[in-house]
This record gives C-alpha cells, structure tokens and sequence, in this order.
C-alpha cells in the first residue's frame, strides 16, 4: 500500500513527528503567554515550579482568569486552586473536580439552565476553551474564566497551616480564617448549644448561610436560634454560588417537614448586592410564617463540604416591628453595604421623621417600601424637598393592616384587590397574575404601577413588601398608563383599534379622561348586548371612537374630582370641552359602598350625575404626566346613543347627519 521508504526517509519523517510533538508541547504554554488578555495569570504560572512540572509533564484542566478579571481581584491568588491533574473538557465536567493545591480542597462546577458553567462562582468564557496535548503525549484543557478562584486560607497569624476545611471546621476557627471582620461566636455558641454539629460535618455538597455577630444585636434574638432555624440555615445536598444563582428560586432547606417548611432563595439588586431570604411556609407557635430577608455580607467561601455565605442576620426569627425594620437601615456601615431599603429610610427622615411616628403607632401595619433604585428618577427630584408633597405620597405606602401576599389574592378572588391607605382617601389597587413562585404581583397607586420585587417580608406587627416604582409620582403617559393598567384592558383595546389612542401620548396637550373599568363595559353587555358586541369590532370603529371622545376632556389644564365638585356646587351641570363637543355633569361626594356592592366597610367617594344616571368614581385622579384618568363604574352611554338595526348601529347623531345629507342630495336632484 506505501512505497518502500530508505532509512534517511525514515529518519526524516522521525525527525517530523518529533518536531510535531514539540511544537503540540509548546502550544498550550504558546498560548497563555502569546494572549495578551491572559498575561497576569501566564507570570504567576511561570514563578510557580509545580504548575510549570504540571504543564510539561502530566495531564491537567487550566482555569485561567482574564486581566480584567485580576482588576477586580483583591489579594492574593493562588495558582494551583486553578490547575487539576486531569483533563476535562466542558462536556467531562462534574459537580466536583479536586485541585493541586494543598490538600486537594474542590472546586464546585454548577451547569445553568441557559447552558453557561461555572466553577465555584466563575463562569467559563463560551468558545474559548482549548484542548491539546503536551510533548509527553498527556492530555491538557485550558478554559478561561471571568473571575480568579479564591479558596479558604488561614490568616498570616494563625498558628498552624490550615488546609481543606469542612463547615463544621471553619465555625470553630473561623478566627483564624480570611473572613475580614466578621465573628460567628454567638451562632457558633448556639449549634454546638442545639448540638448540631453533625449537620455541619456531613459529607456531600451543601449550601450553609451563617450570620455573623452583628445580626445579634437585639440581646434577645440568640436565645430564638434553637435547632430548627439552624436547620433552615442550611440547603442540603445543593452548592448554590451567587454569581450561578437562580434568582428568587426557592430551595428547600433542611428544616423542611410536616410541621415546618422552610424554603430559602437568592436574589440580587440592580446595584449588585446580594441577599438571601428564607420562607416560612409552614409554621408554627415558635416559627411564625413569613420573609426575612439577610444581606449576605461575604459570599462564596469553598468548603470542603459546600459552599459558605456570612450574612448580617439570622433567617427566620421574627422579632422586630415594621418601623425597628426600617430604622434597622440606618446602622448598617459605610462600606457600601447600606441596605435594600436605605433611600426609603432617608426620605422619611428627611420628610420630618412624623411619617415613621406615624407608623410607629399603628397595631397593624403594611408598607410598600420602594427599592433604593426606585428613587433614582428625574420626577421625583423635583419633588422630594416639598416636605408635604412627600408626606402625601409617603403615606400612599401605609396600610393600616396586616396584608400578605395570601390576604391580597383573597381580596382578588372576584375583582382587583382595592385597600385604602392611611390617609382613608386614597386607595391602592392590587392584581395577582399566576401562581407560586411565578406569581406577579402589581399594585396602582397615585396613577403609578409598582410590580412588588420581594414580598412579604415579616415583623411582628405587620409586613414590608419591597417594590420597584415609588406610587404617587407619575412616570407615564395617559396612553402608556392605559396600556399597562389591568383594569383598563377594554377601552385600550377598543381605542387601539379605532386609531383613538394616537393622541394621547401627546405631551403637549392635558387630558382629563373618564375611564370605564373593564367591569363597567361588562355591565353594558347585560344592558345593551347587540350595542355592546359592536363596540369591540373593528368594522364599527368609528362608532367606538365616537363614543370615547365623549369620555376625553381636552384644556389647558387637568380637573381632578375635588375641582368638579367645587365646580358643581355653584351650577346644576359642569360644562367640560370635549374632542367633538362638550361633557355636562355634576359630582357629589356621597357615602356609601361605591367601590364595589361587596365592600366590608363604607368610605365617602365621588359620583358623577350624566343625563340623569348616576356613575360612581371607582378611581379618582390617577396622576399622568400628560393629564388626569378617573376610572368610573359605567361608560358615559345610554339606549338612545345605539340604534341597532340589520346587524349594524349607529350613534344618533351621526343618524342625524345622515339624514341631512340625504335631503340635501334629495334636494339638489329637485333643483337639477
């Protein structure tokens, strides 16, 4: 099959196969230190004669992290926590791979769902991975990583080297270790005192959240950390990484059983800080269902049996008021560690301080409480030194009752969940989509819509939900709110179809709009039903918009409810120029269940008298930027608007117009 070769033949393609052997060898070596963006970690590998005999002579998988990640980097690095001594490709990857280092400490692969890896809490760069073999025929990868792998060391004065340590190991000396400053004596005081060494110790890979000495301030809280709220410190045989996280997905715990269930999840702010929650699902008389919310405090430390976050507090203990909750804000340090709710706690002091009194003295109490990121917006830097304006708008986000999640969608069985806050004229509207942990909850407030980011987190006397808009300054639109308000849905859509809602993102103009709620165009199904089919039908979307003009004031200034019923205490009916004609109406503050005719209690509201009907306010003054929406109870419609004849109908005007046209034609055909 191939030619007789001579010996010099031979010698030369010996010669060939050396050379190519070699330069294989020199490849991966090459690489590392031809790849300017790999530099900082090639000069660290080259001072370090066991990686460099690792190179030549074994098989290996290189960790390499980027220059930009070595920026971000504090302290030292540690090159041989970034070598095995075995080749994997991404794909030959498992959950543990055991490191050069001394003692072989692991490192942690976690493989997401959008099929990014990460080892420990590095991600592996997709497509620039690199698989070669070295002169002595050993199989070597190299992966690059975003982050440098830090692992567990001692601190310089520690007495003995320490290498490889268990949980249970790093809580007893956990002073020895590279932590900064943070202490686990009075946590440590309470496992061994619950005699739950075990639960540290066990072999396997597990997730173990500790809180530091700091979390403990409250004197009394130490003696509530008994044996079931150590367990629901700990998510068994699941490493969870912060930067590998699945946000707000629950975990169960190890306190997790008929009587208690426990669930804890990671979830991150827009501004990068890290926060761990536990759930209490299940209770009972020593563990009261509900959120507490921790800020992790130092993520991310390897063990030999997981993975460790200190964090500033206890989970589940229950065992502040609403208001001790958000002083708790104000004593957080200065290192940037600030708090979830940092901003909020700053505007209610800077507001007088009354706002929290206020909270203070209510038994039960509820707080919308915006993100620190919430308050970053141009419309409310106009506002925030108007000392009443932000008491208003402050006291938007009180309730004066206990509401979970489980109160609101009770509330929200048969209709949007409609609470009043503390002021008893202001109301907020709550909307519950889908369910569990999928669940999106929205609450309107001053013409603002807030989707709730963490929910029911506990106290004592009440709950804190975290949202992500402040209520009561208005950020949109009349077309934007319109668009994105739940209760809009119907006149949305018939004003898309109709080429009505064009104009109203025209900031230039101020609109007062009459809203019908989407129950209020139910009802003109049961009153008109053929009418009420034709209104949602683009063949007779001229009729639609016809029809919503009547509810469009157009002026050079919005009316809310108030001025209207100023207004109408001087004059029978109020005249309100409108896009074709004008609006005539009266409106009274009356008594009574106007909201809806299943509501608990009663409260004053507004209703409007048009052409003898009456129609209660169900929203008044929802704030846009371009104008005012009140939602009302019914459309501004009656029978004789609806003429329905041979599958068709018309307002009766338009019947008017139509008829003149004809005796003009009629006419002109005479004259001719």
């Amino acid at each position: 099959m191939f030619a007789r070769r001579g010996p010099s033949a031979l010698a030369a393609l010996l010669l060939l196969c050396c050379y190519t052997t070699h330069a294989a060898a020199a490849d991966l070596a090459d690489k590392l230190r031809d790849d300017s963006e790999l530099s900082q970690f090639y000069s660290l590998l080259e001072q370090n004669p066991v990686a460099n005999s690792t190179l030549s002579l074994r098989s290996c998988t290189i960790f390499v992290p980027t220059n930009e990640a070595f920026q971000r980097h504090k302290g030292p690095t540690h090159v041989l926590y970034h070598i095995t001594t075995a080749a994997f490709s991404k794909d030959q990857l498992e959950k543990t791979v055991s490191s050069d280092m001394d003692g072989n400490p692991p490192l942690y692969i976690t493989k997401s769902r959008n099929g990014d890896i990460y080892v420990n809490n590095a991600r592996i760069i997709p497509s620039l991975s690199v698989e070669l073999t070295n002169r002595e025929g050993k199989r070597q990868v190299m992966h690059i990583i975003d982050e440098v792998l830090e692992p567990l060391t001692s601190l310089p004065t520690a007495k003995t080297e320490i290498n490889n340590l268990d949980a249970l190991q790093f809580i007893q000396k956990a002073d020895q270790l590279t932590v900064g400053d943070n202490k686990l004596r009075t946590y440590r005081s309470q496992m061994a005192l619950m005699k739950k060494e075990s639960l540290y110790m066990a072999p396997g890979a597990h997730t173990f959240l500790l809180p530091v000495d700091e979390g403990f301030k409250i004197t009394t809280r130490s003696s509530l950390v008994d044996g079931k709220v150590i367990d629901g410190h700990v998510i068994p045989n699941t490493v969870i990484f912060t930067a590998a996280s699945q946000h707000d997905e629950p975990k169960t715990s190890a306190a997790f059983e008929d009587q208690l269930k426990v669930t804890v999840s990671f979830f991150k702010q827009k501004d990068g800080k890290m926060y761990v929650k536990s759930n209490t699902i299940v209770g009972d008389a020593k563990h009261p269902e509900g959120v507490v919310l921790s800020e992790i405090v130092k993520a991310n430390i390897p063990v030999k049996n997981g993975v460790i976050h200190l964090i500033r507090r206890p989970l589940m203990i229950i065992d502040t008021t609403v208001t001790q909750f958000l002083q708790s804000f104000k004593f957080m340090n200065d290192n940037g560690e600030n708090g979830a709710l940092r901003k909020f706690l700053e505007v209610i002091m800077d507001a007088g301080g009354a706002v929290l009194d206020g909270i203070n003295n209510l038994s039960e109490v509820t707080i919308l409480a915006p993100s620190n990121e919430a308050w970053n917006t141009s419309s409310i830097d106009n506002i925030i030194r108007d000392r009443q304006r932000m008491s208003d708008i402050l006291n938007m986000h009180i309730i004066k009752e206990r509401l979970n999640v489980e109160k609101i969608r009770q509330k929200n069985a048969n209709m949007i969940a409609q609470v009043p806050t503390v002021n008893n004229r202001t109301f907020l509207y709550f909307n519950i989509n889908g369910e569990g942990a999928d669940a999106k909850i929205t609450v309107e407030g001053g013409g603002v819509n807030a989707t709730v980011l963490q929910a029911d987190v506990a106290q004592t006397n009440g709950y804190v939900h975290i949202i992500d808009h402040v209520l009561g300054v208005p950020h949109t639109t009349v077309l934007g709110k319109l668009e994105t308000d739940p209760m809009m849905k119907a006149t949305y859509e018939m004003g898309h179809f109709s080429n009505f809602n064009d104009q109203l993102n025209n900031t230039q103009r101020r609109y007062t709009f009459f809203v019908p709620r989407d129950k209020g165009w139910q009802k003109t199904e049961l009153d008109y039903p053929s009418a009420h089919k034709k209104l949602f039908m683009r063949d007779f979307a001229y009729h639609s918009k016809y029809i919503l003009e009547r509810h469009l004031v157009i002026a050079d200034h919005v009316f809310t409810m108030k001025d209207l019923a100023q207004m109408s205490l001087t004059t029978d009916n109020v005249v309100l120029p409108t896009f074709r004609d004008s609006l005539k109406m009266k409106v009274t503050e009356e008594a009574g269940h106007l909201h809806d005719e299943y509501a608990s209690h009663e409260w004053t509201g507004y209703v409007i008298t048009w052409n003898f009907k009456k129609i209660n306010v169900y929203r008044p003054d929802v704030e846009c930027t371009n104008g005012i929406i009140h939602v009302i109870d019914y459309p501004l419609l009656q029978e004789k608007d609806v003429v329905v004849s041979g599958g068709s109908y018309l307002p009766e005007s338009s019947i008017c117009i139509m008829l003149a046209n004809l005796i003009m034609i009629t006419v002109a055909k005479f004259l001719n």
